[in-house]
């Protein structure tokens, strides 16, 4: 199994299509095409993950974290940055990153903190935008129904619960094939006239190579005609956030000692005043200051992030209670999603295998110390 293997069962999961703008998820260093003998799963890479790694025989490192994140002018000893990747390219140990791509999976980081409170009937709470395109195409009736099924098996046509989804419209087409041509039907030099249906159906944008390729396979004709357009609808299986609801509701003090117990916090910094009981919750892995408004008008009673800004919390109030649990607290269980994913996506990809060395990380990587 190659470095490529994995990035590529990593990209099933959450497509790193789906990472933020201003993200650096993928390969950050390394080789796609070395043998892998081992992999570490770490929320943070840093020297001492590195040295774990060696320690383990671990060559590739899943992080959830990318350690670069900006411009790297200088692979020096000077910043901590530097000392990791500089270790990492020396011991040659590969380092992916997954970051807002995890962020944005349905099953990510954020089902995992509803997992620890026991949240039901959890939705997307900030449906991303653009992830939806549609092709529409034009087919020879003899082989609508090869093509329909070639682009169905690369998961297009999939909307919600339903699968096998798409549109036709009998039609003309009317083309003229010139010199050097090798038409599929008609005459070289003569107009021809063709029964045609045209076809549309939409598919995930990560999909977009495969539903391409496999239209062109599939398709009798030489020149292929066909047009793929952003859909603006958003779709409710990827974006940021979660929002569930708890099985019974909670007094507030009761809730939040539930939260604390639930994420191993500290602390938990809140907002005053929220006077109401708890039971719909909306949560969001790492420095969610940006969706408390989405919460808000979600209906939501609570709202659990991190990193929250003095500002943010005058936005909690007697029917709205925001709370920050912590970077750390809030993705700690992120490590052990991604391994037990690996572990199961590896032993089905390659059952000779197995057991593969899919390793969590032991390394502690919280840069928050508290004194109480």
């Amino acid at each position: 199994m190659r470095v490529s293997d994995v990035t590529a069962l990593l990209d099933q999961w959450a497509p790193l299509a789906y990472s933020e703008d201003f993200d650096n998820t993928g390969l950050l260093v390394g080789d796609q095409t070395t043998e892998v003998t081992g992999i570490l799963v770490t929320l943070d890479t840093l020297e001492a993950v590195v040295d774990e790694a060696i320690a383990r025989g671990c060559n590739l490192i899943v992080s959830f974290h990318p350690i670069i994140f900006s411009g790297l002018k200088k692979i020096t000893n000077q910043t901590y940055v530097s000392r990791t990747v500089r270790k990492a390219i020396k011991n040659d140990i590969a380092i992916f990153a997954i970051h807002t791509a995890l962020d944005n999976a349905k099953f990510g980081v954020s089902a995992t903190m509803c997992d620890a409170l026991g949240l039901q009937n959890c939705q997307v709470l900030m449906p991303k935008e653009n992830v939806l395109n549609k092709l529409v195409t034009y087919v020879p009736i003899d082989a609508v129904e090869k093509v329909r099924m070639a682009l169905f098996d690369q998961g297009a046509g999939a909307l919600g619960h339903y699968e096998h989804c798409s549109f036709d419209a009998l039609g003309t087409g009317r083309f003229r094939a010139k010199e050097h041509a090798n038409p599929a039907v008609g005459t070289i030099g003569q107009d021809h006239i063709e029964a045609e249906a045209q076809i549309s159906i939409t598919f995930l944008a990560h999909l977009k190579s495969k539903v391409i390729s496999a239209l062109k396979q599939a398709h009798p004709y030489e020149v292929v005609a066909f047009e793929v357009m952003t859909l603006a609808q958003s779709c409710s299986d990827i974006g940021m956030g979660m929002i569930g609801e708890l099985s019974q509701s909670m007094e507030t003090e009761a809730f939040l000692a539930l939260v604390k117990t639930s994420f191993n916090c500290e602390v938990i910094k809140h907002s005053k005043g929220h006077s109401n009981n708890i039971k719909r919750v909306a949560v969001l892995g790492g420095s969610g200051g940006f969706a408390i408004d989405n919460a808000k008008a979600t209906g939501a009673d609570c709202y659990i992030t991190a990193d929250l800004k003095y500002h943010d919390y005058f936005k909690g109030d007697n029917d709205f209670l925001v709370a920050d649990i912590g970077h750390y607290e809030s993705e700690q269980y992120t490590k052990a999603l991604i391994v037990n994913y690996l572990i199961k996506k590896i032993t089905n990809f390659a059952p000779s295998l197995s057991p593969c060395k899919v390793v969590l990380s032991k390394v502690s990587t919280n840069p928050i110390s508290y004194y109480s």
